[in-house]
C-alpha cells in the first residue's frame, strides 16, 4: 500500500529539511523554480522561510523527508505561489496538492488574485495549467510567463470537490459534477 506524503506547514525550524530537498533537486528543476542559477540554498532559503505574511507548506514522505515545498508570498494586491518538487516525485500530484492548499490560504487571507511565474516553454507547468479547472490567464513577456487566477474561482472549485466527495460524485441541488 502506497501512502501519500503528508502536507504540513513549515517555517524557519524546518530549514535543514528544506535545504536538503534543494540539494536533491537537479539544476533543471532549480532553474525552473528560480529562473536562474542559485547559490547554496543555505544562503537564500532562510529569507524565504521568514518572509512576513507568507505561508509555507511541505509534502513529507513517511520518513519525514520533504519531497516538495510550496510557498505563498504576498505581493502588494496579489499573492504569488511558488513550488519546488523533488525530481523523483514530479508527475505524482504533489505540486498540484500543494497548489490547491495554497489557493485555499490565498482565498481565506482575502487575496483576490493568485499568480505564479514560470519560463516560457516549461512543459511541466503548461501541463498543469492545461488541466486547471478554473480560468487561468497568462501574460508573456520575453521568455517569462505570468499565470494567474481569481481566488474566488479557486474557492468555488474547492467547494465543488468537497460536495462531489460527500455525495458520490454528484453535487446536490443541481451543482456541477466532474
Amino acid at each position: 500500500m502506497r501512502r501519500e506524503p503528508r502536507i504540513t506547514p513549515i517555517g524557519p525550524a524546518d530549514l535543514a529539511r528544506t535545504v536538503a530537498l534543494h540539494h536533491r533537486c537537479s539544476p533543471q528543476t532549480l532553474w525552473s523554480r528560480y529562473h536562474r542559477a542559485m547559490p547554496d540554498p543555505r544562503t537564500y532559503v532562510p529569507t524565504l522561510l521568514t518572509r512576513p505574511g507568507s505561508v509555507h507548506l511541505a509534502a513529507q514522505d513517511v520518513t519525514g523527508r520533504f519531497v516538495a515545498v510550496g510557498h505563498l508570498m504576498p505581493d502588494h494586491s496579489a499573492v504569488e505561489a511558488a513550488l519546488l518538487v523533488e525530481d523523483a516525485w514530479q508527475g505524482r500530484g504533489q505540486g498540484t496538492r500543494l497548489l490547491r492548499l495554497l489557493a485555499r490560504h490565498a482565498h481565506s487571507g482575502g487575496w483576490e488574485t493568485l499568480y505564479g511565474l514560470f519560463r516560457s516553454g516549461d512543459e511541466r507547468i503548461d501541463e498543469i495549467l492545461r488541466h486547471a479547472d478554473v480560468p487561468v490567464h497568462r501574460t508573456e513577456e520575453g521568455d517569462s510567463v505570468t499565470a494567474w487566477a481569481r481566488t474566488d474561482d479557486l474557492a468555488v472549485l474547492g467547494r465543488e470537490r468537497v460536495s462531489r466527495a460527500r455525495f458520490g460524485g454528484r453535487c446536490p441541488q443541481g451543482g456541477k459534477s466532474g
